[in-house]
């Protein structure tokens, strides 16, 4: 009796109409392409997040490269490389540079290296004092010579705390030069005081080298002709206190 319900109930005809019919599978059908666009939404809400972390490792990356890189830097560990001529730019550049150190780390170690043909003596000596005044402040300032130190250049060297120089670099000492020109009177005016600049120049050089080097042998060597020194003889003069 049972199985007889069954079959009865399985053969019931579809009394849905038509209209009915279509409303259905068309339902369906929305239904089904619903969840396909549910199912690309997810699959492209995904593959974004994917873009995004892969991003978001190659902007960490990025800036972790970026960060050794600064680290590594020059300006980072305080050296500034002073290359070309000794004038009132250059000088200026690099004392700003050594004082804007001092004051964002008060008694940090810095390094000038020094690859100049020299220059200007006065504006030189701007920069020689602004050495010497950090020192004062507790700042152990090296400064070294690469290729070589010519001139002011060489003078501007005896200013570090310790003086180093490359094993092939050359330093030059020689008179101060005039360029001056006019009345005799103003000549004369000139000399003096090219003569007062050459007396405290020799006077650094004997002061730093500890008493190897002494005025008279400057005298006599830079009159002659250009004194050039490579390593050694710097190192033995006392002209620099290690070759790097």
């Amino acid at each position: 009796m049972a199985d007889e319900t069954q079959t009865q109930t399985a053969e019931q005809p579809d009394k849905r109409t038509p209209e009915e019919i279509k409303a259905t599978i068309a339902k369906l059908e929305a239904e089904a392409q619903k969840t396909l666009a549910e199912a690309r939404k997810a699959a492209a809400e995904a593959e974004q997040a994917e873009c995004e972390a892969y991003g978001s490792q190659v902007a960490k990356r990025m800036l972790v490269e970026k960060n050794a890189e600064e680290l590594a830097s020059d300006r980072y560990r305080h050296i500034y490389r002073f290359t070309g001529k000794v004038d009132e730019t250059s000088t200026k550049n690099c004392a700003q540079q050594l004082i804007k150190w001092s004051r964002v780390d008060p008694g940090c170690d810095m390094e000038v290296v020094f690859f100049s043909p020299g220059g200007s003596v006065i504006d030189g000596m701007m920069l020689f004092d602004t050495i010497i005044g950090l020192r004062a402040q507790g700042h152990n300032i090296t400064t070294t010579a690469m290729g070589y130190a010519a001139s002011m250049g060489g003078i501007l060297l005896q200013a570090g705390t310790k003086r180093c120089m490359g094993k092939e670099a050359y330093i030059l000492i020689h008179e101060v030069a005039s360029g001056a020109f006019g009345k005799t009177s103003e000549l004369e005016d000139e000399v003096a005081f090219m003569k007062k600049i050459q007396k405290r120049v020799i006077q650094i050089f004997v002061e730093r080298s500890h008493g190897k080097l002494k005025a008279t042998t400057i005298q006599r060597k830079w009159k002659k002709t250009d004194w050039w020194l490579d390593s050694d003889e710097a190192l033995e003069r006392g002209v620099v206190d290690e070759v790097v």
